[in-house]
């Protein structure tokens, strides 16, 4: 079970007065809604975790005549033509 803890918080009266309205016409509690409006602000100011885009070339893989040859073999023939 999760620790509780009691926070006094001081608002102004109108934002107090508009979220208590907010909250009965959804049929929720003051407590609710301050919590909801918490996770939201942390969730959108948090780090996105990074995500690698998917990035693919069409093809139909490696050439039959690279398949039995080394990598150093491969990256020389990548860079044939390009200089040293």
């Amino acid at each position: 079970m999760p620790h509780i803890m009691k926070l006094t918080v001081e608002i102004s009266d109108l934002l107090l007065k508009q979220a208590r309205r907010l909250a009965s016409k959804e049929y929720t509690t003051l407590k609710a809604l301050v919590q909801e409006g918490l996770r939201r602000l942390i969730a959108a100011r948090s780090p996105k975790p990074f995500k690698l885009r998917k990035v693919s070339f069409k093809g139909k893989g490696l050439h039959p005549e690279m398949a039995d040859v080394s990598w150093e073999r491969i990256r020389d023939a990548i860079y044939e033509g390009h200089g040293a």
